[in-house]
């Protein structure tokens, strides 16, 4: 069984989470700010990181990308339609705000490059990546169906799902992505969100007001 720790980082506390077997051997998923912190806690647990992967590009998930690429020589996977978005402010959309630095991130190499639907195997760590698009036109899901749980990024959240005015972003085509690629999981599975608490496909399906009528 996989162990997932959560860390909400950065100015508007986006979630970072990371996934660990008994071996300490661990997968980052969108290390949005707060490098040095989340990179003290990855030592003092321990663990040894073998791949960072982004759900999408928007700013307050790439932020510490840059710097915990380098500390562990690790290679960053992300969705074909948003390579561009890691290292253009005004598509990131950290341009938008004032008080932000612009947040610039080196594409990764052509082979970490997620351009269809796939299934990975990195040690025992074993998920697929599925596109759930909407909030973003490269929105990635990653389902861990032999562990139970999903982590969603700005797709689905507790009772609300991601928020469809920003650069290529479609509530149709949202729904769809809920509808069709995650209300479709076993009811009891955890869904991990890009900001905010846990919650199940089942609590969802059962009382989230934004699905009904759909």
């Amino acid at each position: 069984m996989m162990n997932v720790r959560s860390y909400a980082l950065g100015p508007v506390q986006t979630n970072c989470y990371i996934v660990s077997n008994k071996e300490k051997e661990c997968l980052i998923f969108d290390p949005g700010e707060e490098a040095e912190r989340l990179m003290k806690m990855i030592r003092s647990n321990g663990l040894k990181p073998l791949s960072i992967f982004l759900t999408h590009a928007h700013f307050d998930h790439i932020g510490a990308v840059e710097a915990v690429r380098e500390a562990f020589q690790v290679p960053v996977w992300i969705h074909e339609k948003e390579v561009s978005w890691l290292g253009d402010p005004a598509k990131n959309g950290s341009s938008k705000y004032v008080a932000l630095p612009d947040y610039i991130v080196a594409p990764p190499a052509e082979e970490n490059i997620i351009k269809e639907e796939q299934s990975f195997e990195i040690s025992n760590f074993s998920f697929k990546a599925i596109f759930t698009p909407g909030h973003s036109p490269g929105s990635i899901s990653y389902i861990f169906e032999n562990d139970g749980f999903a982590i969603v990024g700005d797709t689905l959240f507790e009772q609300g799902i991601g928020r469809t005015d920003l650069l290529g972003g479609s509530t149709k085509v949202l729904l769809t992505s809920i509808h069709e690629k995650l209300l479709t999981l076993p009811e009891d599975t955890i869904v991990y969100p890009g900001h905010g608490s846990y919650t199940t496909v089942g609590v969802e399906m059962e009382s989230n007001p934004f699905l009904n009528g759909f």
